[in-house]
């Protein structure tokens, strides 16, 4: 799961220019880092180039957390084996 907070904290650093600071666990996608909309596709489109694996609609509507992406990209990792 390591390698998953790396890479999506990264996306999250780079290409949204998010401060590192605000990237816990615990913190929440629309309040605490600023992501909208817009940003949350873009976001599940760079996990599936990044990562090869591809959040459903209905599941990405579901995270609130960046623990639940971090979870989540984590179990289609697995179920992807």
């Amino acid at each position: 799961m390591d390698k998953i907070i790396e890479i999506i904290n990264q996306v999250l650093e780079e290409e949204f220019e998010i401060e590192a600071e605000l990237l816990k666990p615990e913190a929440l996608l629309y309040e605490d880092i600023g992501l909208d909309s817009l940003d949350a596709v873009d976001l599940i489109v760079m996990v599936d180039k990044e990562l090869g694996v591809r959040i459903e609609e209905e599941e990405a509507r579901a995270l609130r957390t960046l623990e639940d992406v971090y979870r989540t990209i984590d179990e289609l990792l697995k179920e992807k084996q």
